[in-house]
């Protein structure tokens, strides 16, 4: 591998004054090969730099000559539009300085090319605008009262699936293997692993993500990762780090069930389960009860965190929160996620 951070071609919305509201990269690259860095040196300038249809046909060539095939097929599709495209030359993991490097690192995440918390993400949200989202594309918000009215004038019907500053991941990403009930739940920097199905309650932040196979009724915060074989019930919910400005970030193990309308803002090891209706933070005072069901001790949860084959229950009796073992495994149905 070369020291070059990461690169994509692609093609971008701007505003009619000129203000870029998006951009879609088809093939992102990270980390390339030695020969690959060196090929996009020699024609690219570091950072972000405007080229025509003809450069990126040509780049296409190169780029199958230097032995990455994926991205030169995505810079020739894009030759094929014929408008100006957008490189974006990253040597370094910086800080987030305009609009096109954010969205490359957002495809980055969903095109599987980079976990979760491995990104540096700061400065995004200054450099994304907030745009309105619509069945035509991105329009800027100081135009959309415009576009809304010419669609009309010649009989067409504009509909505006949402005002944000992020878009449905699937606008630009469609991950191997995946089942999404509701596409407008999923943001676009949400990684989904194989075999993963999001049903229509679950919602996956930007820089969050289930590494996969998982069943996702829930929600997933930024930040948040839900490794293998773990799932989330209807209307659960993780504590992400915009949580309350807070930076801890909660992760979930293999294994585990977050029954529906439970949450937790601590980490759970493998196999762990959390009662439907509960909810575990930090702060929750939890007793601490061994296998015959004798009381150990008192914990906050924030003791608790990260450990593995924990069973959270609130006794019915006392209205206490409880912490016993956990023996049972979750096993998802192998045929719900196979999804070929």
């Amino acid at each position: 591998m070369s020291d070059l951070f990461a690169f994509g071609i692609g093609h971008a919305t701007n505003s009619r004054a000129g203000k870029m509201l998006e951009v879609y990269f088809p093939t992102p690259g990270k980390e390339p090969m030695a020969a690959v860095a060196a090929a996009l040196r020699a024609r690219l300038s570091t950072g972000v730099s405007a080229i025509t249809p003809a450069a990126a046909a040509t780049l296409a060539r190169v780029l199958t000559d230097a032995g990455a095939a994926v991205q030169a097929r995505g810079c020739q599709q894009l030759a094929e539009i014929d408008k100006p495209l957008t490189a974006v030359l990253l040597e370094r993991d910086d800080a987030i300085q305009s609009t096109a490097e954010a969205y490359l690192k957002l495809q980055l995440l969903s095109h599987r090319l980079a976990l979760p918390n491995t990104l540096n993400l700061e400065g995004i949200f200054a450099q994304l605008p907030n745009v309105v989202w619509t069945s035509e594309g991105a329009i800027d918000i100081a135009e959309v009262d415009n576009a809304l009215i010419s669609a009309r004038r010649i009989g067409r019907h504009l509909t505006i699936h949402a005002v944000d500053k992020f878009p449905r991941m699937t606008d630009y990403v469609i991950p191997s293997g995946v089942r999404i009930a509701d596409a407008s739940r999923i943001r676009l920097g949400a990684y989904l692993g194989e075999g993963t199905t999001v049903m229509h309650e679950g919602f996956i932040n930007f820089n969050a993500g289930a590494l996969g196979p998982n069943m996702i009724e829930g929600r997933i915060s930024q930040g948040v990762i839900v490794a293998e074989h773990t799932d989330l019930g209807g209307s659960s919910s993780t504590q992400g780090t915009l949580s309350g400005g807070g930076n801890i970030k909660v992760s979930i193990g293999r294994q585990c069930l977050i029954g529906a309308n439970a949450g937790t803002g601590i980490s759970l090891g493998d196999r762990c389960t959390i009662e439907a209706g509960l909810y575990i933070t930090s702060g929750t005072i939890i007793d601490v009860v061994d296998e015959d069901g004798n009381w150990v001790r008192t914990a906050k949860g924030r003791e608790l965190s990260g450990q593995s084959d924990m069973l959270f229950i609130r006794n019915s009796r006392t209205g206490k929160v409880e912490c016993r073992t956990n023996r049972a495994a979750i096993k998802l149905n192998e045929q719900l996620h196979a999804h070929n």
